[in-house]
């Protein structure tokens, strides 16, 4: 056999750090790509936009422009609202949103695992959660309206019924599917239903459970949001009421880039605290 052709262990050894690097660096340079496309984009975007807008092409009136939405946006942070500072509408719509959610997510997750766990209860109370589930949640902000005032109460409880679903149902499936064979083993080790919910079905949900974090966050932004459009004292959604009755379309969107931007903050964080809790999960392959 030729020498050349043998492979000794420390060559193979020293070839793993080797593709690992050089993997790394591909989805290094792949991340610097997506974010350099994704920043050409929306600049193209806003582009197109400023320059059809100033020449007449689509109605400025209407559809306003990048740099009024700048300006508006600008305005409101130095001189503050109709309502008060910006800082403190935001605040409120976010105060709203998070009680909405925070309630929203721990009801959704105990009747989830419940219903999960617990059959007959599942048989009973299954229909009547698909009749609640087919209701158009929107549409219940005004019932919200006349229950609980124009304070935060009313905002909250939007949130609550459009955080809710979403994540009731992941919860209930999650506790669905938990391996049968995890269950059946700690079962044989003497545990107790209450043990095996806590120590088992549970842990075994939450992936299931942080997905529908993710979305269900932007709905209690909603339920604020409309709750507030409807009737409030103060709020992003009033703004958006007010800059609408006196056509203001620069209002309407500077509002809306608000909300993106606390929207895409929230799910930053929640992406963060999912990595943390999930740090034994592999890496998505960037094939």
């Amino acid at each position: 056999m030729s020498p050349d052709v043998i492979s000794t262990p420390a060559v193979e050894t020293a070839k793993v750090p080797d593709r690992a690097q050089s993997r790394a660096q591909a989805a290094r340079r792949r991340k610097v790509f997506v974010n350099a496309v994704r920043v050409v984009l929306l600049v193209a975007v806003l582009g197109l936009w400023e320059g059809l807008s100033r020449a007449k092409v689509i109605d400025p009136f209407n559809f306003s422009m990048p740099s009024k939405i700048w300006d508006q946006i600008w305005t409101w942070v130095m001189h503050g609202t109709a309502l008060g500072s910006l800082g403190e509408q935001i605040w409120y719509t976010l105060y709203e949103a998070l009680l909405g959610w925070i309630i929203g997510v721990i009801a959704g997750v105990l009747l989830g695992i419940a219903l999960g766990r617990i059959r007959l209860l599942a048989e009973v109370l299954g229909p009547y959660i698909k009749v609640l589930n087919s209701i158009p949640r929107i549409v219940l902000a005004p019932i919200f309206l006349i229950w609980f005032g124009l304070g935060p109460s009313s905002k909250v409880a939007s949130a609550v019924v459009l955080v809710f679903f979403p994540v009731f149902f992941n919860a209930f499936q999650g506790a669905r599917e938990v391996d049968r064979n995890l269950v059946a083993n700690a079962r044989i080790l003497g545990a107790s239903d209450r043990r095996v919910t806590l120590q088992v079905v549970i842990p075994s949900a939450t992936s299931w459970i942080f997905t529908s974090l993710h979305v269900s966050f932007g709905f209690a932004l909603i339920g604020a949001i409309v709750g507030e459009y409807i009737g409030a004292t103060k709020g992003i959604g009033l703004l958006v009421s007010q800059s609408q009755n006196t056509f203001n379309a620069a209002g309407v969107y500077a509002a809306m880039v608000i909300l993106a931007v606390v929207a895409l903050v929230a799910e930053g964080l929640l992406t963060f605290a999912e990595r943390r809790i999930f740090r034994w999960k592999p890496a998505a392959s960037d094939d």
